[in-house]
């Protein structure tokens, strides 16, 4: 399977403007022959436009997502649209779960080739430190899956790349692939490096992080979307300018590193 890390530049609060661009590059992913499209991070709104939130939110079956979910049936590929600024109000009079009623979340959505929604994922932690994002938004409770292309997928949101327990529970879920949508800023560039790879080495999967680039008032995003295999190796990756990063997964590939080193065997549970 060939998959494809939409490194787009966001403009805050330019939804418009951004989501031409996904769907620009998405278009070209597919039209190189990738099977499966990952987007950044709030890649319509932009996650350091916090005053544009509430405005430009919307619900799973709002303007962005249809677009997304269109430009997948067109051009025969799957998208993983991580994420925007979801109104759980206006998902919820749509009939989408939620898990509250009311206010906004970081919504990722998985479309396959025929632009079918296969899962929903709400960012699970929210950054800390008194950031806007924890103060604005509520966190997801559910880790959904989506079997694609021999591959177990799971998804997960920048921050989350932090917390090793949620791939652990991901890896008893059968998750043979993470796809990590984020807005990770300067400087953080040696932690961006570190958890994308030890996620993908102390779990034995492939995990593909896709990274936005641009400048917004107070911060810069670093780019450097990069997919790992099983073995924490780097297959592709860019820098900080725009770029679609490509690479060839095999699921076999997971198969094999399990057998051949099979350090998830030994986990033990039954500390006191």
């Amino acid at each position: 399977m060939k998959i494809a890390l939409a490194q787009i530049e966001i403009a805050g609060g330019s939804t418009e403007k951004n989501v031409d661009r996904a769907v620009a590059a998405i278009e070209d992913a597919a039209g190189d022959g990738a099977d499966l499209v990952v987007l950044p991070e709030l890649f319509n709104v932009g996650y350091f436009a916090f005053d544009s939130y509430a405005r430009e939110a919307e619900g799973v079956k709002g303007d962005t997502l249809t677009r997304v979910r269109r430009v997948a049936d067109d051009s025969d590929v799957a998208v993983l649209a991580g994420s925007i600024v979801e109104d759980l109000e206006a998902s919820d009079d749509s009939g989408v779960a939620v898990p509250t009623t009311e206010g906004l979340a970081n919504t990722a959505a998985f479309f396959d080739r025929e632009g079918r929604r296969r899962a929903v994922y709400r960012k699970h932690h929210l950054f800390g430190y008194d950031s806007a994002e924890s103060r604005l938004l509520e966190p997801g409770q559910a880790l959904p899956t989506v079997d694609f292309g021999g591959f177990t997928i799971g998804i997960t949101t920048c921050y989350d790349l932090r917390f090793p327990e949620l791939y652990r529970r991901l890896v008893e879920k059968g998750v043979t692939m993470a796809l990590v949508p984020s807005a990770w800023p300067y400087p953080r560039v040696e932690h961006w490096k570190l958890f994308g790879r030890a996620r993908a080495v102390e779990n034995q999967l492939f995990v593909a992080a896709a990274n936005g680039v641009g400048t917004f008032d107070d911060a810069e995003l670093l780019g450097r979307s990069t997919v790992y295999d099983p073995w924490g190796t780097t297959l592709a990756s860019a820098a900080d300018d725009p770029a679609l990063v490509t690479a060839s997964v095999d699921p076999v590939r997971v198969e094999r590193v399990r057998e051949e080193f099979p350090a998830l065997e030994d986990r033990r549970t039954d500390w006191r």
